[in-house]
């Protein structure tokens, strides 16, 4: 019965199948491409919450440098960035490698991602590079559908997709501030639409649900 219980546990996931197809065959890619550094993280003691801990101080680490006047902040804050989603492409490898993977590890990772999203959206905004309107419908919006996520997960509510553009927003933020000021603005613009969509359709079918 335990077993029957931890295999039930494991199923739990946010995605709709569609998209649960795509992130196994990627999972699968990822896993066969960084296996000589799974292997080394294992002999070395590196566990995927300590790899999730490291994203998150990266990740809050690009929001104390982003707006620092001193030589190179901006390329370290950029690199402190990147290396938050390289840990967080990792760190979930790393649990199915060691057999670890389950709901809290998701759970961990997820909040570690969304601390990241808004915290890296309120820097933005202090720092002016996102108007307060665009940044903090997005952030409201992003953080209403993470939540729903988890809800109709437990309430075993399928999707027909998930909208989840902290990528796209962190890949543009050199851009805008390098080569393209102010289009970030409107990135996140178009990024409002679908998750207030999501969040609005989301609340609709959790509370039939109830």
């Amino acid at each position: 019965m335990c077993c029957q219980k931890n295999a039930t546990k494991s199923r739990v996931s946010v995605y709709a199948s569609g998209e649960q197809s795509m992130m196994d065959a990627s999972q699968q890619r990822r896993h066969q491409l960084l296996l000589p550094v799974l292997k080394l993280f294992v002999r070395c003691g590196i566990t995927p919450n300590l790899l999730t801990g490291l994203s998150l101080i990266c990740g809050i680490g690009f929001c104390f440098t982003f707006g620092q006047t001193w030589e190179g902040a901006r390329l370290v804050s950029f690199g402190l960035l990147l290396l938050h989603v390289l840990l967080d492409g990792i760190d979930g490898p790393l649990a199915r490698f060691q057999g670890t993977a389950g709901n809290r590890g998701s759970f961990t990772d997820t909040t570690s991602d969304q601390l990241v999203v808004a915290f890296t959206t309120i820097t933005l905004i202090h720092y002016q590079t996102v108007n307060v309107v665009s940044g903090g419908l997005y952030l409201l919006f992003y953080t209403v559908v993470v939540v729903f996520a988890m809800i109709r997960s437990s309430l075993a509510i399928p999707y027909s997709w998930l909208v989840r553009p902290r990528f796209f927003v962190y890949a543009w933020i050199p851009i805008d501030v390098y080569f393209l000021p102010g289009t970030l603005n409107y990135l996140l613009w178009l990024c409002v639409l679908p998750l207030a969509w999501k969040s609005i359709t989301g609340f609709y079918k959790i509370r039939k649900q109830l």
